[in-house]
C-alpha cells in the first residue's frame, strides 16, 4: 500500500537559502503516516481513546538535492517493515516534472500505552496484522 501526496513548495516552506527547510519534510512525512494509518481503517484519535499512541523513535533523512519555492513535489510513502513493537515507513520525495529523487527517509514509530507511558511489548494483534498486510 502506498500513499502519494503532491505538494507545491510555498515561501513558508523555504529557508534563507531559498530551498525547502529541512523541518518541512518531517511535517509532510507525519501527514503521510496519518493518512496511511487511516487507509488501514484506524483513526489516531480513536486509537488514543484506547490508550494507544505511536511516537516517532527514529528518523533517518537523506537529502539528495534541493527542492525550491514553487516547485511541485510528489511524496510517496509506504510501510517498509513491521515488527511486533514498531513500524518503519519509507518516504521518497520526487520533483514532479522530472521525477528526480530529492529526499529519501525512514521513520520508525512504536506503540505506547498512553495511560502507563510504557511501550507495548507487542502491539495489539489487530494493529499488527493490518500493518503487516499493508507493507510492501
Amino acid at each position: 500500500m502506498e500513499y502519494k501526496q503532491e505538494i507545491r513548495i510555498l515561501y513558508s516552506d523555504t529557508d534563507s537559502y531559498g530551498v525547502v527547510w529541512h523541518g518541512a519534510y518531517t511535517k509532510w512525512f507525519e501527514a503521510a503516516r496519518v493518512e496511511l494509518v487511516e487507509m488501514l481503517g484506524f483513526k489516531l484519535s480513536d486509537l488514543e481513546k484506547n490508550n494507544i499512541i505511536f511516537p516517532v523513535v527514529e528518523m533517518n533523512i537523506r537529502y539528495k538535492s534541493s527542492a525550491k519555492m514553487d516547485e511541485r513535489i510528489i511524496i510517496k510513502s509506504k510501510i517498509k517493515e513491521v515488527k511486533p513493537v514498531s513500524i518503519t515507513f519509507e518516504h521518497n520525495v520526487y520533483e514532479k516534472s522530472t521525477d528526480k529523487l530529492r529526499v529519501t527517509a525512514l521513520t520508525t514509530i512504536v506503540a505506547v500505552n498512553s495511560a502507563t507511558g510504557k511501550m507495548y511489548r507487542k502491539m495489539p494483534d489487530d494493529l499488527y496484522n493490518k500493518f503487516n498486510t499493508a507493507k510492501e
